[in-house]
């Protein structure tokens, strides 16, 4: 090769180790992160879940108040293929449910629970139910039970419902709204309700 086509080569080599350098500069400086969701979240939209329509997560009670037996019975359907609800049934891959709310966490006679349930302590009521019911393997890392959980926490409701009804029979709790109404009266509304009942009603 001559001079002049050694020159041309050495300039096309700079140049491309130029534009090389160029684009390994801007990927550091302009990296990217891949998203974990595609698209643009919306403000005050709800997810919608497998498990049913998109419902708002609200506190569990407020979620009983409205709950339906008769769906709780359905929802129960995912959950007998490992367990059952029935008086004196015997255990399945999963323990027999029958009162298990208000019962010790992971004491059911003649089951073999994994250890980290056995070791979690407390009783079954109702917060615990539905911490566990959204997700096992967060409610007790290491658990046995395979289920994934159930996303709608009105499905969650009316299985806990269905559930109570089954052999427990608890007292619904009252939802935070109602109680904070009977505890929020002030003086002059109770002076109020003092001076109407002093008021003989009419006849």
């Amino acid at each position: 090769m001559d001079i002049r086509t050694n020159t041309i080569a050495g300039w096309v080599l700079a140049a491309l180790f130029v534009a090389l350098g160029f684009g390994m500069v801007g990927s550091l400086l302009f990296k990217h992160e891949p998203l974990e969701k595609p698209g643009y979240p919306i403000e005050g939209a709800v997810e919608a879940s497998a498990d049913g329509p998109a419902v708002p997560d609200m506190p569990i009670e407020v979620m009983m108040a409205s709950a339906d037996l008769a769906k709780g019975a359905e929802v129960f359907k995912k959950c007998g293929s490992c367990h059952n609800a029935v008086e004196g049934g015997a255990n399945g891959i999963g323990p027999n449910l029958w009162g298990i709310l208000g019962k010790p966490i992971a004491k059911q006679a003649g089951f073999a629970y994994s250890d980290v349930l056995t070791a979690k302590g407390g009783n079954w009521d109702f917060a615990a139910m539905n911490e566990w019911l959204t997700n096992p393997r967060k409610f007790a890392s290491g658990t046995k039970m395979s289920f994934a959980g159930l996303a709608n926490p009105q499905d969650r409701a009316n299985v806990i419902v269905w559930l109570n009804a089954q052999g427990s029979n608890l007292p619904l709790p009252a939802a935070p709204e109602a109680a904070a109404a009977e505890t929020t009266t002030t003086p002059d509304d109770a002076a109020v309700t003092a001076d109407n009942a002093a008021v003989p009603a009419a006849e």
